[in-house]
């Protein structure tokens, strides 16, 4: 590994993406991605008793899909990196422990599924010749965690997103044939005083746009150099105010960058408001 500028990281021998699987919740499988998705669902409970379990057998399940897939069995993965948006990742952690791979709990948000694709990469520069990432999230649980049960019915406002239901994983390599991780630029802390936690997009966007503007500068590399700029989930309201910030950094985003909270839901077809 190789630190180029203030945050970027360069493999000299970059890890190979060998395969991915998803699974996605029943409103998902209504979005413009369904038929990108290995399953979906029609229930968000999947014969589970509570959201959480439920959650916690989808990301199971998904993990077992991209084992499958791969054809790497789970006795030559060196480790996994794992997480979700809940209290001690208990999704992860109760829909892996039957893995028996050594487990780091991972906890990034919305960037936590790139977050362990970077310490999997970095992971495969140093000790290990496989890896798997994988993160899950379920709307249900997410809205009782960080804002209201839905028992309660409240109002959701316009600045509001849906947080998926489903989970994707991916397994890292050593010696692949790519897609290759070649640069990883993990980001810092960026707080602009948003309290409202109806508003994520706001809270979230200027974290982006910094990780993404220190990018540019470390690698001596402007936007246009990308097929395609993609953020996890700012929705439409933190994608807008993300390409305003790059802007006023002298960098234009806007003809190749898009968010994942956009594309998997049509906001006016399926009532999303923000976005995921």
């Amino acid at each position: 590994m190789e630190k180029l500028g203030k945050q970027t990281i360069r493999f000299n021998t970059p890890p190979t993406i060998l395969d991915c699987a998803s699974i996605v919740g029943p409103r998902e499988a209504e979005g413009p991605l369904a038929k990108y998705f290995d399953q979906t669902l029609d229930d968000e409970f999947w014969g589970e008793k509570t959201w959480e379990k439920a959650e916690s057998k989808i990301i199971k399940e998904t993990v077992n899909t991209v084992i499958s897939k791969s054809g790497v069995p789970a006795s030559e993965i060196d480790c996994m990196f794992a997480g979700d948006l809940l209290n001690q990742c208990i999704s992860s952690s109760f829909g892996l422990r039957e893995l028996s791979i050594p487990f780091f709990g991972v906890f990034g948000a919305c960037s936590t599924f790139v977050e362990s694709m970077i310490l999997g990469a970095m992971a495969i520069e140093g000790f290990a010749n496989n890896v798997l990432c994988a993160t899950s999230s379920h709307f249900c649980s997410a809205e009782k965690q960080f804002r209201f049960p839905l028992e309660l019915g409240n109002q959701r406002p316009p600045t509001s997103q849906w947080t998926v239901t489903g989970s994707g994983a991916a397994i890292l390599t050593k010696d692949g044939q790519g897609p290759f991780i070649t640069h990883i630029t993990p980001g810092k802390i960026v707080d602009m005083g948003i309290k409202d936690a109806n508003n994520m997009g706001a809270a979230m966007a200027p974290a982006f746009a910094d990780t993404l503007v220190t990018h540019f500068l470390d690698t001596g590399r402007n936007p246009s150099y990308y097929d395609a700029i993609i953020s996890g989930d700012l929705g439409h309201i933190g994608k807008d105010i993300a390409i305003d910030i790059a802007k006023s950094q002298g960098y234009n985003i806007k003809s190749n960058y898009n968010d994942c909270g956009v594309l998997i839901f049509d906001k006016n077809a399926q009532d999303t408001h923000s976005g995921r």
